[in-house]
């Protein structure tokens, strides 16, 4: 009997560049330039290799600098520049944190204080993940809030695998639901207030420009925290009650094992309070990012990272002289991560630069005629599905615009069209690529892609459901704007 995960690759070896030729010689939509053509073509062969890993995915990520500049579609430096993003070294600088964490067991210290505070049972414990994740995520940028908790929840996957060695079923599912859990809750949070997210800040930005109105940081709360709170929920119930069942589970031994552990560990150690300091002082500084960039403006979340990576080679770890990491063990990062997320952002501004995101949005005029709710729900699945394989700043800045003309041409509030797309950029669960939190997560090794699409695909649509329900029955009656200001 042949074996399926073969059979997929071997299809999608074959699917990719099949997909690539096809379109580029049959599919001549009108509007649609050649430069555009290409990185859709391009973005066929690569999703699909993705999806099916018919090559290993961070291979499959360097596509782009092939693929672009023989197609025409991008030119190889801004292809190659792609790969050089200032999230990149954010992730750097994120990791490097983490090796630090776990060579010196301040993420077992971390983890047997998190649990004797949340108790034993499962879905409780990444509930409260999801929580602080996603509070964290309202003030600062969503990957910045997942590189801070991937260590931390690394931690307690580990701490579980200690204590449940006899059952690798239960291990497995709860390391990709904490996983799942970490992503989905930082892009959650940061749709509930103004500054949570870019897309949210393009709205605003483009609402100011368009029709001269500001919105105002509790105005935003009043859709945004509703919307983020129940999505929150959803997604708590959705990953430990039906993609993985964690209704009744709980770590052995409870409350006493945890106590028993805690109390191994010891008192904590110089050298830990030295990393847990870094750590502190780099979540310290994103958090207050906007004071900063008051003295220094240049500084952003990036430079931030890769900073506290540098201390942790010049701080002492212990009387022996040896720093807190070394190089041989900062060589160790997921190197791979890297390049996927460098092909994230080659497609995307293959996307931009060559006209096809313009191209897409622009093909929403076919839906004139349709009722508001399903133009809505139309738009919000679109941009859900659109960003999935580009960024949510670049898909959002490229439709709102569009938007504008649209509702004017279907006699339709603005500002309906326009939040829905806005809250439906931050709603990309599916791949890695989607969002900087679903790529930092891949890179645990927790996850393979289909665990994310699988699971992934479900949080869309519901996403999709929640969000056109609230923006076309609630929004109207939150006092947000005036009618007849527009």
């Amino acid at each position: 009997m042949p074996n399926p995960k073969v059979s997929l690759k071997s299809f999608g070896l074959v699917a990719g560049p099949l997909s690539f030729f096809s379109l580029l010689l049959f599919f001549k939509p009108a509007g649609l330039s050649p430069q555009a053509l290409s990185i859709l073509a391009s973005t066929a062969w690569i999703s699909i290799w993705w999806i099916t890993e018919a090559i290993p995915i961070a291979v499959t990520s360097l596509l782009p600098i092939v693929l672009f500049p023989v197609s025409g579609g991008l030119g190889i430096t801004d292809t190659t520049s792609s790969y050089a993003h200032p999230y990149i070294f954010l992730y750097m600088g994120g990791f490097m944190l983490s090796i630090a964490i776990e060579k010196w067991n301040l993420h077992k210290r971390i983890a047997l204080q998190i649990m004797s505070f949340l108790g034993t049972r499962i879905n409780m414990v990444i509930l409260g993940f999801m929580m602080a994740t996603a509070f964290l995520s309202m003030w600062i940028s969503n990957t910045a809030t997942a590189v801070m908790m991937l260590p931390i929840g690394i931690a307690i996957v580990l701490q579980m695998k200690e204590s449940m060695v006899t059952e690798p079923k239960l291990q497995n599912d709860f390391g990709k639901a904490l996983m799942l859990a970490i992503a989905y809750s930082s892009s959650i949070g940061g749709m509930a207030t103004l500054i949570g997210t870019p897309p949210n800040l393009i709205f605003a930005g483009v609402l100011r420009d368009t029709y001269h109105l500001e919105i105002s940081f509790l105005q935003w709360l009043k859709i945004g925290l509703p919307v983020s709170i129940i999505l929150l929920f959803i997604a708590w119930k959705y990953l430990t009650g039906f993609a993985f069942d964690f209704k009744k589970q709980s770590f052995p031994g409870g409350i006493a094992e945890i106590q028993r552990l805690k109390k191994d560990l010891g008192t904590i150690k110089t050298v830990e309070l030295k990393v847990l300091a870094v750590f502190a002082a780099t979540a310290l500084l994103w958090i207050c990012r906007p004071l900063v960039q008051r003295i220094l403006p240049a500084v952003d979340d990036s430079m931030i990272a890769v900073f506290s990576g540098i201390l942790l080679f010049i701080i002492p770890g212990n009387q022996k002289g040896e720093r807190l990491i070394k190089w041989e063990e900062a060589v160790k990062l997921p190197w791979g991560i890297i390049l996927l997320f460098g092909g994230g952002m080659a497609l995307a501004q293959g996307f931009s630069s060559s006209g096809l995101a313009l191209w897409i949005g622009s093909q929403m005029n076919l839906f004139q005629g349709l009722s508001v709710f399903f133009l809505l729900l139309i738009l919000v699945a679109m941009v859900n599905f659109l960003t999935e394989i580009t960024s949510n700043m670049a898909t959002t800045a490229m439709i709102l615009p569009i938007l504008v003309a649209l509702s004017a041409s279907l006699h339709t509030h603005p500002v309906i069209l326009m939040i829905g797309a806005t809250l439906a950029a931050s709603c990309a669960f599916m791949l890695p690529v989607a969002t900087p939190p679903n790529a930092v997560v891949f890179g645990s090794g927790y996850l393979r892609i289909p665990d994310m699409v699988r699971t992934g695909f479900w949080m869309n649509i519901m996403s999709i459901i929640l969000i056109s329900l609230i923006i076309y029955f609630v929004l109207p009656y939150l006092g947000i704007f005036d009618p007849s200001q527009f």
